[in-house]
């Protein structure tokens, strides 16, 4: 998103409402910006603060949807759809050789406060390799591995077997995980998300989805800023 940038883009881009909506909304007076009452064609800036009245608020947002996905083998993240729902998109992404955990929402809002890396916002994966897990190997990928021009943040890494650990990340770079396994001359041969945050993968079948509701919803909305 650049600023500044009309307040019924932002609004849209946001996923609070179409541009349409926005300006009726704005027109009738339910959206501010910094306190004071919003007016169409207004363009507004990183920091201003907007907000909508409260039933129109209540209204958004009684109809934002959050699911938790099992991505399966093969499938691109983008290509995902979900039966008589429309209008979801995926938050972040799971390459197509990788399974797990990707959360579907209509909720502009989290995007970035979920995938900005400044946030440091957990994500657990399940990795089995080709190789039988040297020593020394799973406490280089704890400290930080060079890749390419940076190196990644430190991990919290544990053990589970021969071929396969479980890795937590605060970051989400391109490849990340088969790139650090690569450096030390592993191939990744399975790589699964089983967490975002304080949301479980669970018992969902791969290509199965369950709805977030209640605490886990309200613990997930608040640790992004948005209880």
């Amino acid at each position: 998103m650049q600023y500044p940038i009309r307040i019924n883009h932002y609004l849209a881009l946001q996923q609070y409402c179409s541009r349409r909506q926005a300006d009726k909304l704005i027109a009738e007076g339910k959206v501010r910006v910094n306190g004071k009452r919003a007016v169409i064609g207004q363009k507004i800036n990183e920091d201003d603060q907007v907000e909508l009245d409260e039933r129109s608020a209540k209204k958004i947002s009684e109809s934002r949807v959050y699911l938790a996905y099992h991505k399966p083998l093969g499938i691109d993240t983008h290509a995902i759809k979900i039966k008589n729902l429309s209008g979801l998109f995926p938050v972040g992404r799971l390459d197509k050789n990788s399974q797990g955990l990707i959360l579907l929402t209509n909720d502009g809002r989290i995007t970035d406060r979920l995938l900005n890396p400044k946030y440091r916002h957990e994500k657990i994966y399940i990795v089995t390799v080709d190789k039988k897990l040297r020593p020394g190997f799973l406490e280089h990928l704890r400290q930080g591995v060079r890749i390419d021009d940076f190196v990644t943040r430190p991990a919290t890494v544990s053990k589970i077997s021969e071929h396969q650990f479980k890795i937590t990340l605060t970051e989400g770079r391109h490849h990340q995980i088969r790139r650090m396994c690569d450096v030390f001359g592993y191939t990744v041969r399975v790589l699964k998300r089983t967490r975002i945050m304080n949301l479980e993968l669970g018992r969902i079948s791969p290509g199965q989805n369950r709805k977030i509701t209640g605490r886990e919803l309200a613990l997930f909305l608040r640790s992004l800023g948005l209880d």
